[in-house]
């Protein structure tokens, strides 16, 4: 058990080391720690979440001469004080989510600062190596006791510290705030750019299995004189599908709309623009007679527009396109929410008013100008319920409120509420609260 256990904690550990490298540019931080060294005279270091550097030796920066005597006594015992308090430093910080200050196991002070992208804690950046005041007789006396279990030699290490930094508390938080905002400006910057390329390549895959189904089709018609019917039935089919909300359909009819243009196309850059721009006007118009705003609709494709401009790949061009599909079903999505609330509300609204008249399924969705079957979909949908359900559950409140009146009868009651027999509001009644109408009032 335990040794699965190990495995599961070193593959967590390795897929955190690999996903920082992937993500890192690791000559552009290289710089980024030069600079800041060169600026405040400071060492800094980037750790995967197990406290490993992700720089080779020849890679990393030099460090104090402190910290190398200290590297050089544990690896010739074997231990990793460092690595396991870069570890848990960096936990720390990322519990907090901001710089975490700590003294490490030799006795300077350090600090980590949490690398996170996309809420996942990837790795820390490790600065410091100083102290924050100056040494005096119990600094040595407790350099000693830390370090007793590397050395019993301290001259050495005695020397190194005398040329350690002295920063102030102040200093201390200002650089290792300076450090984490940008180092993961920079980290968030290569995790945009990962998913970019990710999109990128599975929008790639999707245009590219639909083009060999395009072609596979073309082999069995003439392509040249069917292209323009086979485009524009498609078109109209994307239009029905956005505006019956069939996300699914939608997607598929637009990808074989893309593939379409990229073959017509021939490569032809201004072309495959030129038909992209084409494909979301129809979208843009589909999306508003699906329900989105206009206003809205217009905004993305004003922006659709310029970002296929500004494009000159392929690969970009048909991004863009997708990124704009989903827009669309967003807005129409988002507005028929709006819509299906007002229609709701309607209907709950002409009900209350109107509970004591003999209502059918076809005044009450007329009431809100749709067709009977669209408005009782909407309404269970939205409340578990049916419409008609719903009237008798008004009426029903409505009934105990009456049945505390003596002085009604029930066939009065009945008719108040619009029940020409006063026998089937009875078996309504029971049906719907265990009792019946006497019953109901008697226990009253």
């Amino acid at each position: 058990m335990a040794s699965h256990e190990n495995e599961s904690i070193k593959h967590k550990e390795s897929s955190s080391r690999s996903r920082l490298l992937q993500l890192v540019d690791k000559e552009v931080l290289k710089k980024l720690l030069d600079a800041f060294t060169k600026a405040t005279g400071l060492t800094a270091n980037i750790v995967d979440t197990d406290g490993r550097s992700i720089f080779s030796k020849e890679d990393a920066q030099k460090n104090c001469q402190f910290c190398q005597i200290i590297w050089q006594l544990q690896r010739g015992k074997k231990l990793f004080r460092c690595r396991g308090a870069y570890e848990r430093a960096g936990k720390q910080a990322a519990i907090f989510g901001e710089p975490y200050i700590f003294r490490c196991p030799a006795g300077l002070i350090e600090w980590a600062a949490p690398i996170i992208i996309d809420n996942e804690h990837l790795g820390s950046i490790i600065c410091g190596q100083v102290l924050m005041w100056e040494p005096e007789d119990f600094f040595w006396i407790e350099l000693k006791q830390m370090n007793r279990a590397l050395t019993d030699k301290f001259e050495d290490l005695f020397e190194a510290a005398k040329e350690l930094k002295v920063v102030s508390g102040k200093k201390v938080q200002g650089a290792a705030d300076l450090l984490f905002v940008t180092a993961n400006y920079i980290m968030k910057a290569g995790w945009e750019n990962l998913r970019n390329r990710q999109e990128i390549a599975f929008q790639q895959s999707l245009l590219n299995e639909e083009i060999q189904n395009r072609k596979a089709l073309e082999e069995k018609l003439n392509a040249q004189s069917l292209s323009l019917n086979y485009s524009l039935d498609k078109e109209k089919e994307l239009v029905s599908k956005v505006k019956l909300g069939d996300v699914e359909g939608v997607k598929q009819i637009f990808q074989e709309l893309l593939a379409d243009i990229l073959i017509i196309g021939l490569g032809e850059i201004p072309v495959i623009k030129a038909r992209t721009m084409e494909l979301g006007v129809i979208l843009s118009r589909a999306a508003v007679e699906g329900g989105a705003d206009p206003a809205q609709a217009l905004n993305i494709n004003t922006e659709f527009v310029q970002d296929i401009s500004n494009y000159n790949r392929i690969e970009e061009i048909d991004l863009a396109a997708a990124k704009a599909l989903e827009r669309y079903l967003e807005a129409v999505q988002k507005n028929n929410k709006v819509k299906n609330r007002q229609v709701i509300d309607g209907i709950k609204k002409f009900i209350r008013k109107n509970y004591q008249t003999n209502l059918t399924l076809e005044e009450i969705a007329s009431s809100v100008y749709l067709s009977p079957y669209y408005a009782s979909r909407v309404f269970k949908e939205d409340q578990n319920i049916t419409i008609m359900d719903y009237l008798t559950k008004v009426r029903m409140e409505e009934a105990k409120k009456l049945l505390r009146n003596p002085s009604y009868q029930i066939d009065d009651i009945a008719e108040k509420l619009g029940y020409n027999d006063a026998s089937y509001f009875s078996k309504v009644f029971r049906r719907n609260e265990g009792v019946s109408p006497k019953q109901y009032r008697k226990q009253l």
